[in-house]
């Protein structure tokens, strides 16, 4: 091996075993704070959706596919709606699920095992009612007011229109399946109104079955909440002889339930060319939110958070651009991690780096920034402990060829000198043989020089 090579690697052993305990430790440190902090998050998330073809199946797949880019699976598991998710989150289930304003009265319980990541779109309370019941409606009340006519007011054939919760009473009505959130929501309403649901016959279809039924003739009037996006709104808006109750007094509802916001359907939004619908349209509308066990690993907070700017930050029917995920509406304490994305959007680290390294860094800063604490004090012992070990491969002899120099000394007579003699030939032997690093090849030659000076001085004698 060549000399140089051979200086250089003895140079690092010696550094190596100098260091090592001091690396050691900050590795420890490290593995210590890492398995503390838990700073990767699980492959894998359970997200609650909803029905077939509504909107909660939708926004699942795409929240699936944005989390798939980050290496993540989510599975999507099917229920009847909001009231069915919340129940999973409850049970611990799922980890993460789509519930609406007003599903349910929260405990003191949820707001410890669940939090919000944000409220993500409204999603208005769709009634549908066909017209030929809305006429049978308008006669009937005409039949109870006679003067009517006289007093110029539009007669049955005209007037096919509910704007009143007051006015289902009598007609075959889906409220839907009571996982849903539907029963309990128009349970509220219809309270509110001095409604008895008995006045109504209810039926708790999903919401396929249901819409055939309705579009057969089965049912009077359909009711479920979704955002537009959902297949059965897109089309039920456009089927002729159906209409959309309009809320006029969604105002005043708002005011009444917390969790509900006036909203409206502009004239012509559905399709332009059609006009449809062919006026404004008052809606109520529950805001629905991301629900996430509290449990749930921050980092996947984080980036289903991050998911939801891009998924619902568009702009749409009853919303702005870039008006949700908000804060607002919310029933549950907002996550940390949620609220952090809502507001500053994607951290500066995960725009130019991978997400892992990205997220590593964020949540384990503070612990290296400890252990760097911790060990640069520390460091400063390295480099003298570095030199004490080289040079007490020179020094060690030292004590040895005092020795022979005072055993010289004492022996004035001289007998004994040719011991002491080969003795100290023995010691510059080994004395050639110790390696150190260049840099502490001087410490070496004046030992030698100095064996040769003891040498010189017993030659004397």
């Amino acid at each position: 091996m060549p000399k140089t090579i051979r200086y250089t690697l003895l140079s690092l052993r010696d550094l190596w075993v100098s260091a090592g305990p001091f690396i050691l430790l900050a590795v420890a440190l490290l593995a210590l704070a890492y398995w503390w902090l838990d700073p990767n998050p699980p492959k894998r998330v359970t997200l609650a959706t909803g029905p077939a073809q509504s909107a909660y199946e939708e926004f699942g797949k795409r929240y699936a596919k944005a989390l798939a880019s980050e290496g993540i699976e989510v599975v999507l598991q099917p229920s009847e709606g909001s009231a069915a998710n919340l129940q999973l989150l409850r049970e611990g289930k799922v980890d993460v699920g789509f519930v609406q304003g007003g599903t349910s009265d929260y405990t003191g319980q949820d707001e410890e095992d669940l939090a919000s990541l944000g409220s993500l779109f409204v999603e208005p309370l769709w009634l549908f009612y066909r017209e030929d019941s809305a006429r049978k409606v308008a006669a009937a009340q005409a039949a109870k007011t006679p003067g009517a006519r006289a007093a110029n007011r539009p007669g049955p054939a005209e007037d096919a229109t509910l704007t009143a919760l007051t006015q289902l009473q009598g007609l075959r009505v889906n409220f839907g399946t009571p996982g849903s959130g539907v029963p309990s929501l128009m349970g509220k309403l219809l309270e509110s109104n001095r409604i008895d649901p008995a006045a109504l016959k209810i039926s708790r279809l999903e919401q396929t079955p249901a819409t055939v039924a309705f579009l057969g003739g089965e049912l009077d009037a359909i009711v479920f909440a979704s955002a537009p996006e959902s297949l059965m709104v897109q089309m039920l808006l456009q089927t002729p002889g159906v209409k959309l109750m309009d809320f006029a007094q969604s105002e005043a509802y708002s005011r009444r339930f917390a969790f509900l916001t006036p909203t409206r359907l502009p004239r012509g939004v559905v399709d332009l060319a059609a006009n449809i619908p062919p006026d404004d349209v008052q809606l109520v509308a529950p805001t629905t939110s991301l629900i996430a066990r509290t449990g749930t690993h921050p980092a996947l907070q984080q980036l289903l958070a991050q998911a939801g700017n891009d998924i619902h930050g568009g702009a749409g029917w009853f919303k702005s651009a870039r008006e949700y995920p908000n804060r607002d509406n919310s029933e549950l304490p907002i996550a940390k991690e949620a609220e952090r994305a809502i507001k500053n959007g994607t951290p500066v680290l995960q725009r130019y780096l991978p997400f892992w390294v990205a997220n590593l860094i964020e949540r384990m800063w503070l612990a290296m920034g400890i252990i760097i604490a911790i060990m640069l004090p520390l460091s400063r012992i390295i480099p003298p402990l570095y030199a004490f070990r080289v040079r007490s491969r020179i020094f060690r002899w030292y004590g040895r060829l005092r020795d022979i120099e005072n055993r010289v000394d004492s022996s004035g007579d001289g007998s004994g000198n040719a011991a002491l003699l080969e003795e100290l030939n023995s010691l510059e032997s080994r004395a050639e043989k110790i390696t150190v690093p260049l840099s502490y090849t001087d410490e070496l030659y004046a030992l030698r020089s100095n064996i040769h000076l003891v040498r010189k001085k017993l030659q004397r004698l």
